[in-house]
This record gives structure tokens, sequence and C-alpha cells, in this order.
């Protein structure tokens, strides 16, 4: 690929719609790919470190700010956004092997939730960790809480303003005081605990940006209690192969490691130590082209999730002594429904299915035998918290009318019985939520929920909040949001579509939504619309389309193919540019399920005709657009929101706006603090509802 750079001196663009849009720099960039030319003359945004950048920022706020505070009835909208969030929000409680018990709770509107201690589940919590006291501002958040084998230890790691980067402290469970241990640099790892100390995984410290620099070779660490970072021992480091992620895992015994391969293919490659027996890793797979991971240990025996030989999934053993692939042994097989999770409780197992994208679990022995299906509170998203060989258990449920509600559950008698449920300040009865089956453009049956107040009329006058993702092997499961309350008091509909891509029926499901196949997320996605509309529920003119990251790229992609058919988008933290995606921070992570633009030139010229940067036509009249992102967002840079934003504002030749709200702060949207989501989301269904012809 070869680019040029030549500076257009003075140039500026000036968005037609709204001539006091803040101005946009032009620059006279081009890179060629296979013999193609592509302007990219917003390449200068892509420097989140320069001067220019932070004025264009600056710019940029202050013109949305003003729009967005102009809207009449925001102000109403957060203070109801805020009276539903503030409700007390408790986690499944964990025993530790200290005999104390462990769960978070937020008060109601901490930015950050609080980890307790307690001597019984029903005991007086004692505060042991809060988040809160770390910044005065709510923008550093615990990331992770991982104990030592006799918990006499804690380490937890935290993050700055959003940003994926780690860092590691250690806490003496027995005299709750801070050890000198701190580990910086960290990405995408938790802390595998053995004897007096821990492995990690770590990047070396970015010579460039922290924010958007390329992320290569992934190392792992082991760290010994008391000793500084810096005589940290190399365990694992595979320069050969820089763009993989490398991460290691203990067993509760602390007899085995597990260290799992991935960034080359949809799957993983999994290796094993055995401690025991000495000797370093044997490789398990021999291959990344399926997903492989331990989730139980049991003397030699190792329990591996699947979907190797089984596109929706399967749960395999393997002996630690002969752990080679073809010396797996089937325990639960594949069925005709997605497996999407196994828990060891008691002496049994908790297989948890998603059926249509709803949990359905079932409890069985060891072997497989005698499944005897859960009976779940209704139909929704249900997670199991236990351990092999004690018999408590605790059932999370939650739907899109019912917030993430407790059960104490008996996994001998199969008997649930309510341990927490959160008051929150509405009234779950006034609304109802289906599932609605339609076809998309080449047939493929896609589901798709709604929720709304009940006594709807099918009169095509509802607004409707049309939300997706579609990618990466996740699910859309039914959810609960508070911050979705106001929309459906106001008569909206939330409709939440299970696209292509994700894993919602399996592998097969997420292969049909990547590479030169991806355009079929799309097509589903402008197939709800279009469905919404033909029943009678909705009109263009009254429906709005969100998504984040990947859902980012959907919403992105839908309103440049498709601009007749949505009166708002909003894309928040998407990928935009996919050209030049895997050059900035992990993004060569998503070339499995994207293809890169220097794969081959039929996979360029596949990116290039639905990337949403490059497929916004001057002269166009876009949806209203609020285009959403942060400042430390190092997994989707900003550089893509900001090109986007740019671009946007130059083509549209219609009446909308064409915003971009730039948050500060924070990151791609993990550990925000709940302040800074209450304002987003305020901003966000305000600008919906004002430019759908709602009031509030």
């Amino acid at each position: 690929m070869k680019r040029l750079i030549t500076i257009a001196m003075g140039a500026a663009i000036i968005a037609s719609c709204a001539p006091q849009l803040p101005q946009t720099r032009k620059e006279a960039v081009t890179d060629e790919y296979f013999g193609t030319t592509v302007a990219d003359p917003y390449r200068w945004l892509e420097d989140d470190r320069s001067e220019e950048t932070a004025a264009w920022v600056e710019a940029q706020n202050k013109y949305s700010s003003r729009y967005l505070d102009k809207i009449p009835f925001r102000g109403r909208i957060l203070k109801r956004l805020t009276e539903l969030a503030d409700y007390e929000k408790v986690g499944a409680p964990t025993r530790g092997r200290n005999g104390k018990w462990y769960f978070y709770k937020n008060d109601g509107l901490q930015n950050q939730s609080v980890l307790y201690e307690m001597d019984s589940p029903d005991g007086e919590p004692r505060v042991l960790l809060d988040p809160n006291t770390l910044s005065d501002d709510g923008t550093v958040a615990l990331k992770g809480t991982y104990f030592s084998r006799d918990c006499r230890y804690l380490a937890y790691s935290i993050s700055r303003s959003g940003s994926d980067w780690q860092e590691f402290y250690v806490l003496d469970m027995q005299t709750k005081t801070l050890l000198s241990d701190h580990i910086e640099w960290a990405k995408f790892s938790g802390a595998a605990w053995r004897g007096d100390g821990f492995y990690y995984s770590a990047y070396d410290a970015p010579e460039s940006s922290e924010f958007s620099g390329k992320n290569e070779v992934h190392k792992i660490y082991y760290h010994r209690l008391g000793t500084p970072q810096s005589e940290d021992e190399l365990f694992f480091s595979n320069p050969a192969e820089p763009l993989r992620f490398y991460t290691l895992s203990t067993n509760d015994e602390e007899t085995m490691a597990f260290m799992s391969e991935d960034g080359a293919d949809v799957g993983n490659n999994l290796y094993v130590m055995d401690f025991r027996r000495g000797g370093g890793f044997v490789q398990m797979t021999p291959d990344m082209k399926s997903q492989c991971y331990p989730v139980e240990t049991d003397g030699d025996l190792i329990y591996i999730f699947t979907n190797y030989g089984a596109p929706m999934n399967r749960l395999m053993v393997a002996d630690v002594r002969k752990p080679q692939r073809a010396n797996w042994k089937e325990l639960v097989p594949e069925s005709g429904c997605v497996l999407e999770s196994v828990d060891f409780v008691s002496d049994k197992m908790i297989l948890s299915y998603s059926q249509d994208a709803s949990t359905h679990a079932y409890i069985c022995a060891r072997d497989g035998s005698g499944r005897r299906e859960i009976t779940l509170p209704g139909v929704g998203s249900a997670g199991f918290n236990g351990r092999k060989g004690e018999d408590w258990c605790y059932m999370t449920f939650s739907s899109f009318t019912s917030p993430g509600t407790i059960y104490s559950f008996d996994p001998q008698t199969l008997e649930s019985k309510l341990y927490k449920q959160p008051a929150v300040a509405f009234d779950p009865s006034e609304f109802e939520s289906i599932q609605v089956f339609f076809p998309s453009k080449d047939g493929t049956r896609i589901p798709m929920f709604l929720t709304y107040r009940k006594g709807l009329e099918l009169d095509g006058t509802n607004p409707v909040y049309l939300y997706g993702y579609g990618g990466f092997n996740i699910a859309l499961p039914p959810s609960f949001s508070s911050s979705r309350i106001p929309w459906l008091e106001a008569g909206g509909i939330y409709a939440q579509v299970n696209l292509r891509g994700g894993s919602e029926y399996g592998e097969a499901w997420h292969i049909a939504g990547t590479r030169m196949q991806k355009q079929n997320v799309f097509d589903d996605f402008i197939a709800a619309a279009e469905w919404l509309i033909a029943q009678g529920y909705t009109r263009a003119s009254k429906l709005a389309i969100v998504g984040g990251s990947n859902g980012g790229l959907l919403v992105g992609a839908c309103m440049t193919q498709r601009p007749d058919l949505f009166a708002v988008a909003v894309p928040q933290v998407g990928v935009m540019d996919m050209l030049r995606y895997h050059k900035f921070t992990i993004g060569w992570n998503w070339a499995p399920d994207y293809g890169t633009s220097e794969d081959s030139k039929e996979m360029f010229e596949y990116l290039l005709g639905y990337s949403p940067l490059h497929n916004l036509k001057p002269g166009v009249s876009y949806p209203a657009t609020l285009v959403t992102t942060a400042d430390h967002d190092d997994r989707v840079v900003p550089a893509h929101s900001f090109k986007f934003a740019a671009t946007l504002q130059e083509c549209n030749a219609g009446p909308n706006p064409a915003i971009i709200r730039i948050d500060t702060k924070a990151g791609h949207g993990g550990g925000k603090p709940l302040s800074k989501a209450l304002e987003e989301q305020a901003d966000i269904y305000s600008f919906i509802m004002q430019n759908v012809g709602m009031k509030y």
C-alpha cells in the first residue's frame, strides 16, 4: 500500500446543512490499495496528542452541547433517568475459601460498585474495597478481583478514565492494608495465583501514544509478592507472533496452568502445564479454528467447553496425562440449542442453553446423566454462581422489565428462594415484551424482541429505538436497563434484534455475519426496520437506530446504505474506517471477523463497499445523527468517530443535525462512572425524541 500526503493550506469545510458548524481542515492525503486510490482528508484527526485535534474536539463539543442544551425536555429526562437509576444493585454472593462471603453492591447513585465482605449470606456487610475513593470524579474503575487460594491476599486491577490499560494492586486480607505491589501496563489480563505470587499479561510501556498506538507482543509475567515489577519473571513471550493474545489461568488447586492463544482465527489454541509432574506447556489443540476453554478440573481430568466439531457447543473431557485433542471424550453432546455455559455446583453440573436468545437451564450429574430442567422466573437471562464440592448456589435472573434479581438455589431439590430483589421506581406490569421473527433479505429467519407499554396500537405512529450488534460471536439476550424506562413511559418501543454475526444460533450464525458475509448483518438490521414499518409499528420518520462498537459500525453502515429509512442514527464508539482499523491498539484482533484491506484485492473492495467513512456521499440528506465517542477509548480509537463526523458534516445536504459528542476521561464504555453514563443517556434519548417529534 502506497501513501501520498500533501497539505492543502487553509482548506476548510463547513457542512452545508449547518453553516455554524466548526470548521474542519482537510489534507490531500491518499492511500493506494491494489491500484485503487482512496482519499483520507481528515487523517490528521488520528493524532490524539496534537493541539489541533484537541482544539477540534473542544469546538465540536461546544457545538453539540449548544444543540443538546436547547432541547426543552433534556433536563426532565436526566431527572427521570437519575430517579430510575437510584436503586440498590446487588450482585450474587460468593463464598471464599476463608469462610467469608463477598459481593458487589451499589447503593443507588454511586459511580462505581463497592466490594463487600460478610460472615454469612445474611450477615452485616463490611466495605472491603470501594473504588469510589480512588478518584474524585469516579473515573477509576475496578476491573477485576482475584483472591489467593487461601484468601490471604486479594489482587485487584483498576483502569483509569475508561482505558483498557490495567494496574494491579494487592490487599492483605488479614490486616486490610495495601501492600507495596504495583503492576502497570497490563492489558486484557486477570491475576492467576500460584504460591506467593500471580501471573498476568502485559505489553511493554508504549513509546508513542498511550491510547492509539498499536499493541504488539503480549507477554505473560510472574509477580512475586513484595518485589518490584522490574523484577517480575518473563514467563512467556512469542515475538514471532506479535499480533496474538496470551492469557494464563490456574485451577483452584493450583495444580495446573492453562494458556490461551488467540487473535489469528475465530478460535484459540489451548495449552496446559501440569505443575505436579513438571515440564513445560503441552499444546492441546492443533489449530485456532475452534473455541476451547477449560471450565473445571478434577484430579487429572480437564472439562473443556468447545465448539470443535459442534457449532452449537459441547462439553468434552481431557486427561492431563494425554491432553491432545485426539484423546478428548465427549461428555455433553451438541443439541439443537446453543450451550452457553457449564457451571459446576456441588456434585452436579448446570447446563445453560440459549433457545431463541433466552436462557433455558438444566442440572445433571457429573457424567451428564439424570438431566432435569430448572424452572426460571420467566423469559429472560439467567446465570448461576456456585462451586464444585459445595452445596451453596445462587441464580441471577433479568429480563427487559425485570432488573437483576437473585435467588438462592438448592442444587439437590432444585428449589429457588428469593434472596435480593431490586426496587425500581416504575411499574413493570404496565409494559410487556414479545419476541417476533421476520425474514431477512435472503430469507433467513431473524428474531427480534419488542418491549412497549401495554395497549400499543399498530397505527404506524410509534417511535422505535432499534438496537443491534451482530458480531464477534456475542449474543444479545434479554437484559434490563433503567435508562430505557423513560423511552417506554413516553410511548416508545424498544426493539432488540438478534442479528447474524452473534452467537444466538451457534458458530454457523456467527460465521454468516463475518468477513465477506458481513453485509448479511446490515441486511438483517435493515429488514428489521422494514418489517416494523410494514407491520404498522412505526414509520421511517419515527425510527431511530442505535449501536455501540461493532454496533456503531452497524449503524454507520445502515445509515449510509439506507439514509431514507431512518429518522435518527446514533453510532456509539463505532468502527467507522474499515480500511485502517487494524492499525490502532488491538484492532488487528478483529481481522478474523472483518478481514483487512491488506488481505487481498477482493477483501479490500468488500470492505470499501460498506465502510461507513468511505460511503458518505456529498449531497445526501442523512438522518439526524449523534456520533458518540470518548477521548480515552483505546479499543476503538476516537479517530474513527472524528473522521466520520467530519465527513458527515461535509456531505450532509439535508436539514438534519450532524453532531458528535466526545466524552472526556472516559473510554470504550466499561467502568464509566454512573454520573457520566446518565449524562450521556440523557443526551441520546433527548436527541432521539427531539428528532422523531416526541415530547417528554
